[in-house]
């Protein structure tokens, strides 16, 4: 987990409290799991070391001329043939690379489409040479491919193909006026410096402009680049800044996990750890023999139970490189370690985890994907609020690309709850009363704060004064990545012990939760429930708490009196709360930002309104 800053009520409202500060975090015909091999750390095919990678293998080259002379030998890729023919311009070879690594991770033919069950079926498929073209265009062109498919890909870096001044088969085209500036063509001072934006993204905008002068030694011609930096220009710019971006975020987010405090926490919470274990051991006829993919596995606790549970294989994967050698050390000292190097007559059937230093979207370029690939994944993907850190996106592409066909993904249902608070949720009867002494003027300052940033904490369920609400329901086994962002309308009314005896009750704000399923659909056995409700034991994710800007009176429908005065007050309580609450991916990697819209509705249908409240998590 990324350790932003979320406050808990120990920062900013409630005394005393703790609240963790982010978490998270062969036979014939058949491919064997015996068979895995390893790559190593540099198979992940960035600037990592040992070269430039392969375009579809793992074989790493000290120069371009000869990866490339490697892929039109061994792979009937033949990279400047393409260049040549297409009249690329330097953008279009990023392009071209970033689109063909992108295919060869899903073991597909970067020219015919063929999809292949493994990367060696892959390599074998040779055909002549054909560049696709839909429409008279080539698949590669989309700008989404200027963003780098493999972080500090070195090839990209590194490619010289426009450095021979052969500007009538491959150049890149003058943006403007066509003068050289003396010993070099513009076109070469901008591919140099727009290596370097791409090697440092910082400002990269204020670089580009300023790196980009062109000044010529003969004095006939100078011109700036920034004066009109092309489109294609600024896109792979902010492509390769955004892309550096999210791998500072993730470095941050793996690098919490490193510290054992997290791990102490989440082993600790026993509702989280206990679902866990129950779903795993006690659904025989799923694990029994089941290969396993184990994503974000922290210490290993989830592969363990795995393992114990009867899984023929596990594969752990986590992207912290600390936690890794911690798993394979805890999982080695309990006698479940794979070890690849042994006999086979010498393994015993405990021995089947093995632990990969990836990220999942990576797994494939770490080791061989068997193609009948794995019956169950599990992962404990959730953050507060359920979706804060945005693992959830990483657990749907590994069901995507490495769980079979109706294979058992675990849980594999969550939904968020809300509900109104009222005033026992606030710091507010702190104040009232420090040692005989009304501090209340300190206190609606802090709950004032409060109505800015959302507040991690753990709610008593007395503290909850309406009924509860369902926001959204996610089925993990089907929904899209696009899912995770949502808006939902939902009522809020006062709950039976929610009134109070003046018969009006104060709703200070609303409060999130998540439920997890471990349903019958794959636990047939025994069937186990994950809840982080105030009306149950508490967690480590405690709950979310969104405070408003001013609190809104509420009353039982039998109970309100009519009156003309504003809605939401003690003169015209409002007996139903409507909301709107939208929950979307921040900008910011793995944060989310969350908007909060409410009206009050009177006993005679009058509404109220209050202004939109906007929340980063």
């Amino acid at each position: 987990e990324s350790t932003s800053s979320v406050p808990s009520k120990s920062g900013s409202e409630r005394i005393g409290r703790s609240t963790r500060m982010g978490r998270r975090r062969r036979r014939e015909g058949e491919e064997g799991w015996d068979d895995w091999e390893s790559d190593g750390d540099d198979a992940g095919g960035g600037g990592g070391g040992g070269g430039l990678l392969c375009l579809f293998c793992s074989a790493r080259f000290d120069s371009e001329s000869s990866l490339f002379s490697h892929c039109a030998s061994e792979h009937r890729f033949d990279f400047y043939r393409v260049v040549k023919e297409t009249g690329m311009d330097f953008y279009g070879c990023i392009k071209l690379i970033n689109f063909v690594r992108s295919k060869v991770a899903e073991n597909k033919c970067w020219s015919c489409g063929q999809v292949f069950s493994s990367n060696s079926e892959l390599c074998g498929h040779l055909h002549a040479l054909e560049i696709p073209q839909l429409e008279g265009k080539v698949p590669w062109g989309d700008d989404v491919y200027l963003k780098p498919f493999l972080e500090d890909d070195s090839l990209l870096h590194s490619l010289s193909v426009f450095d021979d001044d052969d500007e009538d088969d491959c150049g890149m085209p003058m943006e403007k006026g066509g003068c050289s500036a003396g010993n070099g063509s513009l076109a070469e001072t901008c591919e140099s410096n727009l290596k370097s934006i791409i090697n440092d993204g910082s400002d990269v905008i204020d670089r580009f402009e300023r790196t980009c002068t062109i000044e010529s030694t003969d004095g006939e011609c100078s011109g700036s680049l920034a004066q009109e930096p092309s489109d294609k220009q600024l896109k792979i710019a902010r492509a390769s800044a955004a892309a550096r971006g999210i791998k500072s975020v993730d470095e941050s987010y793996f690098g919490s996990y490193s510290s054992f405090g997290i791990h102490r926490e989440m082993l600790g919470d026993k509702v989280r750890t206990e679902a866990y274990r129950d779903a795993l051991l006690g659904n025989p006829s799923l694990m029994n023999g089941a290969t396993v993919l184990d994503v974000g596995c922290g210490t290993g606790i989830l592969s363990l139970f795995a393992a114990k549970a009867g899984a023929s294989r596990v594969i752990a994967v986590d992207g912290s490189a600390k936690m890794v050698s911690v798993a394979t050390e805890v999982a080695k000292s309990n006698g479940f370690l794979y070890d690849e190097n042994m006999e086979m007559q010498q393994k015993r059937d405990t021995q089947v985890i093995t632990v990969v230093h990836t990220k999942a979207e990576e797994l494939n370029h770490k080791i061989q994907v068997p193609s009948n690939k794995f019956d169950v994944l599990v992962s404990e993907w959730m953050g507060y609020c359920l979706l804060y850190e945005s693992m959830l996106s990483s657990v749907l592409y590994a069901r995507d690309h490495f769980l079979k066909p109706g294979g058992a993904i675990l849980p594999d249902t969550a939904t968020i709850f809300g509900a109104g608070f009222g005033k026992g949720g606030t710091s507010l009867p702190f104040w009232e009363n420090v040692y005989g002494f009304d501090m209340s003027c300190i206190g609606k300052e802090v709950t004032g704060n409060s109505a800015r940033f959302p507040v991690v904490d753990i709610l008593a369920s007395e503290d909850i004064v309406t009924e509860t609400a369902v926001l959204n329901s996610f089925d993990l086994a089907t929904m899209k990545e696009n899912e995770m962002d949502f808006t939902s309308s939902f009522e809020l009314r006062l709950s039976e012990s929610g009134v109070s005896q003046s018969g009006v009750t104060w709703c200070y704000g609303i409060i999130l939760w998540f439920d997890t399923g471990f349903t019958n659909r794959f636990c047939k056995e025994k069937p186990v429930n994950l809840s982080t409700s105030p009306f149950s034991t508490p967690t480590h994710w405690s709950q979310t708490i969104f405070t408003f800007e001013e609190p809104i009176a509420m009353a039982k429908e039998e109970s309100a009196v009519v009156s003309s005065a504003s809605v939401g007050t003690d003169e015209c309580p409002a007996v139903m709360i409507r909301s709107r609450i939208s929950i979307v991916r921040a900008s910011e990697h793995r944060s989310i930002d969350i908007s909060i819209e409410t009206a009050g509705i009177s006993s005679d249908g009058r509404k109220r309104s209050w202004p939109v409240q906007i929340f980063n998590l």
